[in-house]
């Protein structure tokens, strides 16, 4: 990394991109409209809890699918916003009204009992904003504009997608599990057995390719496991392990390593935040 003084006095303008956990926490949302139906689906994701405060006439016909289809996680009332009762028991509030006056008060609200808000289209009152995603299973990559162009960070993700191989999410799922087998076989947390986890985790990640990862079975982690973790953590190569059935197959793509993956992503993610600095 760069520690020049000029790199560091340099740093700012930004925002902390962060993976926020919402999973069965609360998340008010006011409006039924188009925004409203984007919110809900980037919400779902992180598997909140949903209670959706819009009149029937405002909803637009994929949130009423999203309320339809989703009642397990959302809470719908056919009514306006009534007031600060509201909030009660609220762990985010997200707003996506046309009505920027009534966005305003909920926002002043929200902040006044220290919960966490974003005003759709009113950058200045939001305390973190949405930026363009690409999914695949795990893999979770988010490009932040910073406000300045949420069309340019749409494009970037075109061009960011189009790089990927298409087995980053089930080679990571892969990892995952291997990661939480590994940890069975060599419990506890941090000291020597941590540190000797890490270093043989890391290894493998650094040999392996991705399509090695994704071809991975159950019979085939217990084999990895046993031959490498178990014989003196050593890291065996995929045609060992592939030796008595098909090799995984080789698709014409850019050959990634996770290492390689993740390096990338990263770096989208740093450039991009550097390159848009102002404010959604």
């Amino acid at each position: 990394m760069d520690d020049t003084e000029e790199r560091i006095k340099s740093i700012g303008g930004g925002s902390l991109l962060i993976a926020w956990q919402l999973k069965d926490r609360r998340v008010l949302i006011v409006g039924g409209g188009e925004v409203a139906s984007q919110r809900i689906e980037s919400v779902l994701t992180a598997d909140a809890l949903i209670t959706l405060v819009s009149p029937s006439t405002g909803l637009h016909p994929r949130t009423k699918r999203l309320i339809d289809i989703r009642p397990d996680r959302i809470i719908y009332h056919d009514r306006a916003f009534e007031g600060e009762q509201e909030l009660d028991g609220v762990d985010m509030v997200l707003t996506a009204l046309d009505d920027n006056d009534l966005s305003h008060r909920i926002v002043q609200m929200s902040r006044q009992r220290r919960i966490p808000v974003n005003a759709a289209d009113i950058p200045e009152l939001c305390d973190f904003y949405f930026g363009a995603q690409i999914r695949d299973g795990p893999l979770q990559i988010m490009i932040s504009t910073n406000g300045n162009g949420p069309r340019i960070a749409s494009l970037i993700k075109t061009k960011l997608k189009a790089g990927l191989s298409g087995l980053e999410g089930e080679a990571i799922t892969k990892v995952g599990i291997l990661r939480n087998r590994l940890k069975e076989r060599a419990p506890g947390v941090g000291g020597q057995i941590g540190r000797e986890r890490m270093k043989w985790m890391t290894g493998l990640c650094n040999e392996w390719t991705l399509e090695d990862f994704s071809a991975l079975n159950e019979k085939d982690m217990e084999r990895l496991l046993d031959e490498g973790w178990e014989d003196n953590r050593r890291i065996p190569k995929p045609e060992e392990l592939y030796s008595e059935k098909a090799k995984p197959l080789n698709l014409p793509v850019f050959p990634h390593t996770l290492p390689a993956a993740v390096g990338f992503v990263v770096g989208a993610m740093v450039a991009i935040s550097i390159m848009w600095c102002q404010k959604r």
